[in-house]
């Protein structure tokens, strides 16, 4: 059985931990902006939602028999701004399989925190917790997205041709993945 994840986890400039009641406001701020959710299937939300969000996150912190999934804000240690908002999820126990998600603070983006954040995510679910495969997934217009799965060493697998409908438009996705013997983080 593993142990339980020790928070914070630890990077060169972030700490990534469980969200908290004092994270509403940067919260709304990525949830509530429309660039930020353009690619999203939900549109910006309001605090109402964010709170209700937030209260459904707070609780995500384990991906064992107790939990199938994190769901941690990446903070500035020096300032504890939140940079983002990076999960890690169990997406078959039996094939070992996981999924890792992000959503970068508009403050804060082209910094390199979704690749530094998303690292650790990958380090945990392959070194800690013995997943065999993580994938990503992105609308396909969304080239941020890709070029962060692409910086941490995940394989394009597959495209997808208007899989999904967002904000009632027929969308491409695309899908990353790496598999635990292969990957060895950024290059």
């Amino acid at each position: 059985m593993t142990p339980p994840i020790s928070f914070p986890l630890r990077t060169a400039r972030l700490e990534l931990r469980p969200f908290n009641d004092d994270d509403l406001d940067a919260l709304l701020e990525m949830q509530g902006n429309e660039e930020v959710t353009r690619y999203l299937p939900w549109g910006p939300q309001s605090r109402d939602q964010v709170l209700g969000l937030l209260e459904r996150i707070k609780p995500l912190t384990a991906v064992d028999a107790s939990g199938d999934g994190t769901r941690l804000a990446a903070v500035l240690p020096d300032s504890g701004a939140v940079v983002g908002d990076f999960s890690l999820w169990r997406t078959s126990q039996e094939h070992a399989q996981g999924e890792i998600g992000f959503v970068v603070h508009p403050d804060h983006q082209r910094r390199g925190y979704a690749t530094e954040a998303c690292t650790a995510l990958l380090r945990l679910g392959f070194e800690r917790l013995g997943m065999h495969r993580i994938m990503g997934r992105a609308d396909a217009r969304n080239v941020a997205s890709i070029g962060v799965m692409a910086r941490l060493g995940m394989r394009r697998e597959a495209h997808l041709h208007e899989n999904e409908q967002i904000k009632g438009e027929w969308t491409d996705e695309v899908i990353f993945a790496a598999l635990a013997h292969e990957w060895r983080g950024p290059g």
